[in-house]
C-alpha cells in the first residue's frame, strides 16, 4: 500500500544514513530494510510494508522505494537509482542522508532566525487587541469611547471584529502561502519573479537553490552520470534552474561543453557557470562544484539572516508607532476636552 506523506527529512536523514553503513559493513540490503521496518513510525508502515514486498520480488532499492508512493521524495529515489545502476549503494546512501541532512539544517536556521521577528509581531497584534478592549473603557467629554488606534474598533465587541479579521487574514496568508510554495517546487516562474525584486530575501533564496543544484549536480558528476541525467537530478531540488536533457545532450553532441549550455539559457549565476567551466577543464567538477555549494549556503544564511533581522526591525517600529499613536490620540482627546471646558465657562 503506498502512501500520500512525505517522511520527515530528519527522519529520512538518518534512515538513509543507516542503510549506508550496513550495506557498507556487508549487511544483506533486505535484512537491513527488515530492521527499519521494524521499528518505523505508525502512520508509514505500509509504505515500509510495500518496499520490504517489492524487495522480497527482486527489485532495486529504487524501484522499491516507488512503491511506498510519496513517502520518499522523488531526489532520494532519483539517487538511489544512481547507486543501483553504478553498484554503489552504500557510498549513494551516505551522499543521499547528507544532501537530506543539510537542507534539515538550513531549514532549522531559518526558523531560528525568524522566531524573533514572529514574536515581535505577536507582541505588536496583542498590543492592538489591548488597546481596542481598553479604548471600550476610556471616554471622552461627550461619553463617547476613545479610538485609541484609529480603527473604528473598541471594547469587547471591537475585539471581536479584530480577532475575526486577524483570523481571515491569517488563513489567507496560509493559503497564498501554500499555492506559492507549490508554484515554486513546480518550477513556477510567478513566485520566483516576486521573490526576485524583494532586496536581501531574493538574492538569499536564488542562493540556496543554487546551492541544491550545485551539490546534486556534483554528486551526479562524481557518479559519472550524463549530462542529460545530470541537468534532470539537479532539476528535482532546483526546479528554477531546470534544462530540458534532449536539449543539453543534443547540445553536447553539437560542440557545446555543459558550462556553453547553462550559460545560454540565462537561468545560472556567473559564478556556477564558471565553477562548471573549470570542473570541465581540469576533471574535477564535482570537487569544485562542492566548494560552491559551500560558499552559497553561507550566502544564503547570511542573506536570511539579515531578512530576519529587517523583519524584526519592522515590528519594532509598529510597536513603536502604536505606542506613539497612542500616547498622542490620549493627549489630543483630553486636550479637546480642557478646551470644550474652557469654551463654557
Amino acid at each position: 500500500m503506498s502512501c500520500r506523506r512525505q517522511l520527515p527529512d530528519a527522519y529520512l536523514a538518518d534512515l538513509l544514513g543507516r542503510l549506508g553503513v550496513a550495506l557498507g559493513a556487508g549487511i544483506d540490503l533486505r535484512r537491513a530494510w527488515a530492521v527499519e521496518a521494524a521499528r518505523a513510525p505508525l502512520p508509514w508502515r505500509s509504505a515500509f510494508a510495500a518496499v520490504t514486498a517489492a524487495l522480497a520480488g527482486g527489485v532495486g532499492l529504487a524501484e522499491s522505494l516507488a512503491a511506498a508512493g510519496q513517502a520518499f521524495p522523488p531526489l532520494v529515489r532519483a539517487m538511489v537509482a544512481v547507486g543501483d545502476e553504478t553498484g554503489h549503494e552504500p557510498e549513494v546512501l551516505r551522499e543521499v542522508s547528507e544532501h537530506v541532512r543539510a537542507g534539515v539544517r538550513a531549514r532549522r536556521a531559518l526558523r531560528r532566525s525568524l522566531a524573533r521577528p514572529a514574536f515581535q509581531l505577536t507582541v505588536a497584534l496583542g498590543v492592538v487587541g489591548l488597546l481596542i478592549l481598553i479604548a471600550g473603557v476610556l471616554r471622552d467629554a461627550a461619553g463617547r469611547p476613545i479610538d485609541l488606534i484609529g480603527s473604528g474598533l473598541a471594547g469587547p465587541s471591537g475585539l471581536a471584529w479584530y480577532l475575526a479579521g486577524l483570523a481571515a487574514a491569517g488563513g489567507a496568508v496560509f493559503g497564498c502561502w501554500r499555492a506559492a510554495r507549490a508554484e515554486w517546487r513546480a518550477g513556477g516562474r510567478v513566485t520566483r519573479a516576486v521573490a526576485a525584486v524583494v532586496p536581501v530575501l531574493g538574492p538569499a533564496v536564488r542562493s540556496a537553490e543554487s546551492a541544491a543544484w550545485c551539490r546534486a549536480a556534483g554528486f551526479a558528476s562524481g557518479a559519472g552520470l550524463p549530462a542529460g541525467r545530470l541537468v534532470r537530478l539537479a532539476a528535482l531540488v532546483a526546479p528554477g534552474l531546470a534544462c530540458d536533457p534532449q536539449e543539453v545532450e543534443e547540445s553536447l553532441r553539437g560542440g557545446a561543453t555543459l558550462a556553453d549550455v547553462l550559460r545560454a539559457t540565462g537561468r545560472f549565476p556567473r559564478r556556477l557557470v564558471e565553477a562548471v567551466d573549470v570542473g570541465e577543464l581540469t576533471g574535477n567538477t564535482p570537487e569544485v562544484l562542492a566548494r560552491l555549494a559551500d560558499d552559497f549556503d553561507d550566502e544564503a544564511r547570511r542573506g536570511l539572516a539579515t531578512a530576519a533581522d529587517g523583519a524584526g526591525f519592522l515590528a519594532w517600529c509598529l510597536v513603536a508607532g502604536l505606542i506613539g499613536l497612542v500616547v498622542f490620540r490620549i493627549f489630543s482627546s483630553y486636550l479637546g476636552m480642557i478646551q470644550d471646558a474652557t469654551a463654557r465657562l
